[in-house]
């Protein structure tokens, strides 16, 4: 008992004497009790901009942020309807005292991250839930395409989102249902004017140069992150680097006859051993998608388990999986998940449909950089579907599955980028 008195002891010393050197802070809580989860990360990204330092604590109250009260902050966050309390010295000791003993982390954000949204010129904010999820939270953004890429713009940014693209050069699939919609004739003309625009023959060809361009800047150090087909046609169009798997539908001439012996999986980031669904009235690029099993569950079943990582032995999965829930509702998109027996074993498994074989939610390293892929189209908007009206996020402020999206763009802020010249 005398030893168990003097832990004791020692522990309320240990927390005083930080006490004495630690300054009242402002504790922006990311549990059940936040006001405001979406508006929480703009207010973390304001404070960065503003030069100040915040500290993330993983698994801390959901992945709560901890900030100076500096001049303004308070206006700030009344502004942007985010929650938060001030805590003394003291009381900063003793959730350092808890981080350091408990299964948490404290990470330190220091640099707004460069972000860019990879979008054609003539899409809709409302296309694409992470250009919602940045508008809504108050975080600046830039678009970049096919040109810029090409141009070697991505230089300038940190972190780089791919939507619904179709780097696969066969507009989506969607001839079958949309072939004679003039906002579908619209789209493959602008795409084969831009095209020969910049000296290719096809839209295929210009996809797999700009899935090329991705490919680098990823190895250089740049951060990656990709929902809805642009996962998967991405990595279809790495595999398949120099072999036509379009059908004469999409670009004038016949398809490769051995163009799934040609797949060269060695090139993809996160799959393997997959095989493509060349025919063009098919509405699916591969068999990596599981849109199917997940439509066939119907919404009301349709859920995804987020893991739990170490916070002090793998902080950057911990980091990407920060949420008040780990049950997150699905959502639909032209590729919903990913069958796992595609995912290569190096790659970091985060949410998945248990029982399901299927995974949601995926992360992994190329080079200096890294990549992440998200299933589905909107995390609130169930069946997303062409022509729907938009997704107001000031009805879901606290969105599980838009936070993932979220934990995405400070990510980079927590590391020191040292690119290659």
């Amino acid at each position: 008992m005398r030893y168990e008195w003097k832990s004791v002891a020692l522990l309320l010393s240990l927390i005083f004497a930080l006490s004495s050197t630690v300054s009242a802070k402002a504790l922006v809580y990311m549990d059940l009790a936040q006001t405001d989860h979406l508006k929480a990360y703009g207010l973390a990204y304001w404070c960065l901009q503003e030069g100040y330092n915040v500290e993330w604590l993983l698994n801390y109250r959901n992945g709560s942020f901890l900030v100076d009260e500096f001049p303004g902050f308070r206006e700030k966050a009344i502004e942007m309807g985010v929650s938060y309390s001030t805590v003394s010295g003291s009381e900063v000791a003793q959730i350092y005292s808890k981080i350091e003993s408990e299964n948490m982390e404290r990470v330190l954000l220091e640099k707004p991250p460069e972000v860019a949204i990879y979008t054609p010129p003539n899409k809709q904010p409302w296309d694409d839930a992470v250009t919602l999820a940045l508008t809504y939270a108050d975080i600046p953004y830039e678009t970049v395409y096919d040109e810029e890429v090409l141009e070697g713009k991505l230089e300038d940014f940190d972190w780089l989102h791919l939507h619904h693209e179709d780097f696969t050069g066969q507009y989506g699939k969607f001839y079958a249902s949309f072939r004679n919609a003039e906002w579908y004739q619209l789209e493959v003309l602008q795409s084969e004017q831009l095209a020969h625009k910049l000296g290719f023959s096809k839209v295929s060809q210009l996809k797999s140069a700009v899935a090329e361009t991705i490919k680098a800047y990823v190895a250089n150090g740049g951060f990656l992150f990709a929902m809805c087909s642009a996962t998967d046609t991405f990595e279809i169009a790495l595999a398949a680097y120099g072999v036509d798997i379009c059908a004469p539908e999409f670009d004038g001439d016949p398809i490769d006859p051995n163009f799934q012996s040609k797949l060269d999986y060695t090139r993809c980031f996160a799959f393997e051993n997959f095989h493509l669904e060349s025919n063009p009235l098919v509405y699916e690029f591969s068999d990596i998608d599981a849109s199917n099993y997940a439509e066939a569950r119907g919404a009301e079943a349709d859920y995804f388990t987020l893991f739990e990582f170490s916070a002090k032995y793998d902080p950057v999965p911990t980091m990407l999986t920060q949420c008040h829930v780990n049950v997150v509702n699905g959502f639909l998109g032209q590729t919903t998940s990913f069958h796992k027996e595609f995912i290569k074993k190096s790659v970091t498994i985060m949410g998945e449909v248990e029982g399901a074989n299927e995974v949601k939610y995926l992360h992994g390293k190329f080079g200096q950089g890294t990549f992440t892929y998200y299933g589905g189209h909107d995390p609130e908007d169930y069946r997303h579907r062409v022509g729907d009206p938009p997704t107001r996020l000031s009805l879901h402020k606290n969105s599980p599955g838009y936070r993932l999206i979220l934990n995405n763009i400070l990510f980079p802020a927590a590391k020191k980028k040292e690119r290659k010249t």
